[in-house]
């Protein structure tokens, strides 16, 4: 008995030292990183004026996936919509969160392939209605937008956003990328973090909101950057 609980607890140890390294490494597929550097210059000069010089990039098991340049103060309303499902009510729809860089080709969340580029990112919520149940949980969403076609930084309709967002992936579709809750402990920002249950990655990031005859406030934010919708 004391040989085979020994052989037990040995193989226990095994187990133990082969899946703890091997959870760790799946736990490290991505990462986030901060760097200085001048935003892309395909982008509209007016568009890198309102964005900061310390950018985000986030790398994979293939490499770096992505760089993102966050605008530097972040135009808002001064009261908040509350409606169900809506995690961000300060933005107006059309709002310019910043611009992003593709350094591979990914997919956004709703699986449409998105080839390297540049693109601006602004937000948006989705419909709801049929089509739209059940894509997230919140209506929150940034959308891309090709740097050629957006030069000016102020707010975009609901509709142009839309129009612009289906000329980054050349579909009916805009390119959708899910925002999520900021709210709750982060050990760092920027963070990368891992939805296991969604298989998800992520980003958390802070920018700077300046409500209408307000001042600047820190604001927690989660943008999704691997990962699909559920139906996807």
């Amino acid at each position: 008995m004391l040989y085979l609980s020994a052989k037990r607890l040995h193989i226990a140890i095994l187990l133990v030292t082969i899946l703890v390294p091997a959870a760790g490494a799946r736990a490290q597929d991505y990462k986030v990183e901060t760097f200085d550097a001048a935003a892309p210059a395909e982008l509209a000069p007016a568009i890198r004026e309102t964005l900061g010089s310390a950018a985000l990039r986030v790398a994979g098991p293939e490499g770096p996936l992505c760089e993102i340049w966050l605008r530097a103060v972040v135009p808002a309303r001064a009261t908040a919509q509350q409606k169900l499902g809506i995690a961000y009510g300060q933005f107006e729809e059309g709002t310019l969160f910043g611009a992003i860089r593709f350094l591979r080709e990914t997919r956004d969340f709703r699986k449409q392939l998105v080839k390297p580029g540049v693109f601006t990112l602004r937000y948006a919520l989705h419909p709801v209605d049929g089509n739209h149940m059940g894509v997230s949980p919140i209506r929150d969403f940034l959308l891309l937008v090709p740097a050629g076609e957006d030069s000016n930084p102020v707010n975009f309709t609901r509709v142009d956003v839309v129009n612009l967002s289906k000329k980054a992936i050349g579909l009916n579709h805009p390119s959708v990328w899910s925002l999520t809750s900021g709210e709750g402990e982060h050990a760092t920002i920027p963070e990368l973090v891992r939805q296991e249950e969604e298989n998800l990655w992520a980003l958390y990031f802070r920018v700077q909101v300046q409500p209408t005859g307000g001042t600047p406030a820190p604001l927690v934010m989660g943008l999704v950057v691997v990962g699909h919708a559920p139906e996807a």
